[in-house]
C-alpha cells in the first residue's frame, strides 16, 4: 500500500510542478518572440524614412501644381482679350476696305460704314460689353457721369442729354455715361407786397 501512496504522491508532484513551470515556458516563448531594441529600432529608422520620403513627394507635387496654376494664369491673363480681338479684325477688315476703294460714292461709303457699325455692335455682344444710353432715365451716379445741369421740362435728376454712351462688360461699368442732367426749375418769386 505504501508503494501505491509513493506513486500517487510523486504524480501530484508532478501535476503541481508542471502548471507552474508552464507559464514560464510561455515567458519564454513570449520574450522569444519579441524583437530587440535594436530591431524596434531599426524598423522605426525605416517608417521614418519612408515618412519623410512621402512627405517630400507631396511637397515636390505641391510646388509643381502651384507652378502649373500660376502658369495657367498667366496664359489666362495673356490670351484673355483673343477672342474680343478676332472678332474686331473683321471690323479692321472692313474698314481698310472702304479706304482702299477710292471711287466710292458717300451713299456707297455710307452702307459700308453702317455695315462695320453692326460688326462691331456683334462683336461687343458676343463680349458681353452692354452699351448704357440713359435718355430720359433717373440719374445713377453709379452709371453716370454728369457733365452739367440745365433747365428742362423733365422732372430734376432726369437725364436730358447723353453727350457720350457708356459700356458695363458683366455688370461692371467700364466707362460710365457722359449726361446732361435736369434740375428743378426755379421758383420764381412773386413781388413783394406793398406795406
Amino acid at each position: 500500500m505504501q508503494a501505491k501512496e509513493t506513486i500517487e504522491s510523486a504524480q501530484l508532484t508532478q501535476d503541481t510542478s508542471s502548471p507552474a513551470s508552464a507559464p514560464e515556458s510561455v515567458a519564454t516563448d513570449a520574450v522569444d518572440t519579441l524583437p530587440s531594441l535594436e530591431e524596434q529600432l531599426r524598423q522605426l529608422e525605416l517608417k521614418a524614412a519612408e515618412h519623410h520620403d512621402a512627405w517630400l513627394r507631396a511637397k515636390a507635387e505641391t510646388e509643381n501644381v502651384r507652378r502649373r496654376a500660376q502658369e495657367d494664369i498667366a496664359k489666362t491673363h495673356k490670351f484673355a482679350i483673343e477672342k474680343f480681338a478676332g472678332e474686331l479684325l473683321a471690323v479692321k477688315d472692313s474698314l481698310e476696305a472702304a479706304l482702299a476703294n477710292q471711287n466710292q460714292t458717300a451713299e456707297a461709303l455710307h452702307s459700308g460704314v453702317e455695315l462695320t457699325l453692326k460688326q462691331l455692335v456683334a462683336a461687343f455682344d458676343k463680349a458681353n460689353l452692354i452699351e448704357i444710353n440713359p435718355q430720359g432715365e433717373k440719374f445713377d451716379p453709379h452709371r453716370h457721369q454728369a457733365i452739367g445741369m440745365v433747365e428742362a421740362e423733365q422732372e430734376p435728376n432726369t437725364v436730358v442729354t447723353v453727350l457720350q454712351k457708356g459700356y458695363l462688360i458683366a455688370d461692371r461699368i467700364l466707362r460710365p455715361a457722359l449726361v446732361m442732367v435736369a434740375k428743378a426749375k426755379a421758383v420764381e418769386n412773386p413781388a413783394p407786397a406793398p406795406n
